[in-house]
């Protein structure tokens, strides 16, 4: 069995054993009353001397947890009382975060180790997870891999001289991240920072672009193989995210050959991790979206698009100096942050535009006799909103973590207590359920009054069994975003994300930095949506909103050209917490020879109008429908959820639908 069949077959999860043993070592803690440092250290210290060492046939990036549990450093009780004063972000461990692999990776552990400023718990950290090293070294030498044991005889004790050695520290140390407690780490510009090591080998003659690819495409094959055992919403939802392409401060390329073996080792594996983000711009060269068309052709969602014409200046306009802009990545999903100093919380909240319209229909419609009337109300629902969220999150609290502290910028000597960067990041969701419905009121209530505002909240609350005979009109008739009737739409679209950047730029957070508004939405196209009854843009009771930034699910558009043209109205440069507009296309489209010059066309023309970020998913409904009915047919059939890819049968019902629901498109 090779390597690849062990991930893809689960044969490697046999050799996991637990590390504790239902030891409830949160009670230990609590009965010593340990600091959280030391409870973090100790866990660690622990879970390293319970992993062990295995190495495949033939694989060449080594490292996997064998630990099988990870229990909480706190018990209940302890929570409770530290929530009494403290917001928990989540699961209150540090999550979200981009290192700075290359702050660590070019220096090496024994000079990390020498160094003044490295404090006891990092030291201990560091000395714990090379004896796991050291087990790695000795079960290399003992089955006669040499090449493993003269790799890890340097790193991670010394700066790499080479991609492999390179490639394994990486390895190595996101290993250590997740073991210690933090999650949703993301890879930074990958090409970028190990591109030195690629580029000197192949200038030496010491690697080929053929070896490099299979090197790559090894250490892909390493995001794999925890990946189940990392926390998330859904199996696929762990952040494991890079970034390919983009600008330096300098307004340099940085897509290189590299760049391009990435891509190639991502669709030769065709398996969810790491995912895979291209930085494009207008100055972008058209082969380059040919060239991620192609891979998302595979299959996989990937890549995701982001754009530096509008990123850059929209994160230098939240306050960002230009240099650290420059060097933006992704926080798990979509949300912009930049590595090494960036300790932003890019998905602490989450406005929902379709509960402000609910509110607004309910307590105010009826007396709104004009459009602007109606603006008003909808402008000052949004501001009471923001100041309930910004209000909201006061003290933030996070578990510290002594081995992510080594990759960033702490001026507190403990990231979790904050970086350069302590910005708050909040979604904003279902924007086209709320500008398609505030179209529909002004159409057929205050313009056309071919409908009362009473009939129409009437109709709403029931589910549309009242006044049923609006239900049709509403929901194909009425003017939707992306559709050839949308320009109402299109305007509130705008009004709203304006309103709602404008709002939030009023406020500081508790740690000095200021509120990002953003137009994603993960699972709150399923949470929010529970949260309202029917909408007037004809949404029934129970339906989900869009994904992200994208059309209603129901919403009869022309084609993608017109919702680019929709959804690029907006000034999204206001809005760059992150959030793509996401489009689906008809598996079969990609048989046609040129579909990935047209695709590419198409990614080009979105980022020529000033989309923020585009996501796209090559899919069959009627393979959903048969892997839903047939799940043991199709065990790596992938699909795009929000930010992140998952195989379809290891989703919930609710997401499985929700795809299954999305318009296809044609090219």
């Amino acid at each position: 069995m090779t390597y690849y069949d062990y991930i893809t077959s689960g044969e490697h999860k046999k050799y996991r054993r637990p590390a504790f043993d239902g030891r409830d070592i949160a009670a230990e803690f609590s009965a010593e009353f340990l600091p959280p440092e030391e409870r973090m250290t100790r866990r660690f210290e622990a879970l390293c001397a319970n992993e062990e060492a295995h190495i495949f046939d033939g694989q060449k990036i080594v490292f996997m947890r064998t630990s099988s549990d990870f229990p909480d450093v706190f018990t209940p009780d302890e929570w409770t009382e530290i929530k009494k004063t403290h917001f928990i972000h989540e699961l209150g461990y540090t999550s979200n975060v981009t290192p700075d692999y290359k702050k660590v990776i070019s220096r090496g552990f024994c000079e990390i180790l020498a160094d003044e400023r490295t404090n006891e718990y990092e030291k201990r950290e560091i000395n714990a997870l090379m004896s796991v090293v050291e087990k790695y070294r000795a079960e290399a030498e003992r089955i006669g891999r040499d090449d493993v044991y003269e790799v890890l005889s340097r790193v991670p004790w010394e700066a790499p001289r080479t991609f492999r050695e390179a490639l394994q520290f990486f390895r190595i140390v996101h290993y250590a991240l997740w073991l210690e407690g933090t999650y949703h780490v993301t890879c930074g510009r990958f090409d970028k920072y190990m591109y030195p090591y690629y580029k000197a080998d192949i200038d030496a003659g010491r690697l080929t672009d053929e070896e490099a690819l299979d090197l790559v495409t090894d250490f892909f094959l390493s995001f794999n193989i925890d990946s189940d055992l990392y926390p998330g919403v859904q199996q696929g939802d762990n952040g494991q995210s890079m970034v390919l392409g983009g600008c330096d401060a300098d307004g340099n390329d940085w897509f290189t050959r590299l760049s391009e073996i990435c891509l190639l080792a991502s669709g030769k594996n065709k398996l969810i991790d790491p995912k895979i983000n291209m930085r494009v711009s207008k100055s972008t060269p058209a082969d380059r979206f040919v060239k991620g068309s192609r891979l998302t052709a595979v299959g996989m969602g990937f890549p995701q698009y982001s754009n530096d014409d509008v990123v850059i200046p929209g994160l230098e306009k939240l306050g960002y100096a230009h240099e650290d802009a420059a060097e933006y990545g992704v926080a798990a999903c979509w949300e912009f942050i930049v590595p090494g100093n960036g300790f932003d919380v890019a998905n602490i909240a989450a406005l929902s535009f379709p509960k402000v319209v609910d509110n607004v229909l309910h307590r105010d419609f009826a007396s709104c006799k004009t459009k602007e009337e109606l603006t008003t109300a909808v402008k000052k629902e949004i501001a009471a909103q923001c100041a309930n969220i910004t209000s909201s999150v006061k003290n933030l609290w996070f578990v510290p973590a002594p081995f992510l502290t080594l990759f960033f910028d702490a001026p507190h000597g403990d990231v979790s207590r904050g970086s350069k960067y302590n910005n708050f990041g909040a979604h904003g969701t279902g924007i086209s359920t709320a500008a398609d419905s505030l179209a529909a009121m002004v159409k057929y209530v205050i313009e056309d009054k071919t409908v009362t505002a009473e009939e129409l909240t009437e109709a709403v609350d029931s589910d549309f069994e009242k006044h049923s005979e609006l239900l049709p009109i509403l929901r194909n008739e009425a003017p939707k975003m992306g559709a050839e009737n949308g320009e109402e739409a299109d305007e509130w679209a705008v009004l709203l994300l304006r309103t709602f950047a404008e709002e939030m730029s009023e406020y500081r957070n508790c740690r000095g930095g200021c509120w990002r508004a953003g137009t994603g939405s993960a699972m709150y196209y399923l949470w929010h949506a529970s949260e309202i009854g029917a909408s007037p843009d004809g949404r029934r009771k129970g339906e989900p909103f869009g994904t992200n930034y994208s059309p209603s699910l129901f919403a009869k558009t022309p084609g993608p050209v017109s919702i680019i043209r929709s959804f690029t109205k907006p000034e999204l440069v206001n809005n760059v917490n992150g959030g793509p507009l996401t489009l689906e296309f008809d598996s079969s489209v990609f048989s046609e020879a040129d579909a990935p010059e047209k695709l590419g066309a198409l990614v080009r023309y979105f980022i020529a109008l000033g989309g923020h970020q585009l996501q796209l998913n090559s899919v069959s409904k009627d393979v959903l429908l048969d892997a839903q009915a047939h799940p043991e047919k199709y065990p790596r059939l992938i699909v795009r959820i929000w930010g992140w890819s998952a195989y379809f049968t290891e989703l919930d019902k609710p997401y499985q639908d929700h795809v299954i629901a999305r318009q296809e498109y044609k090219l």
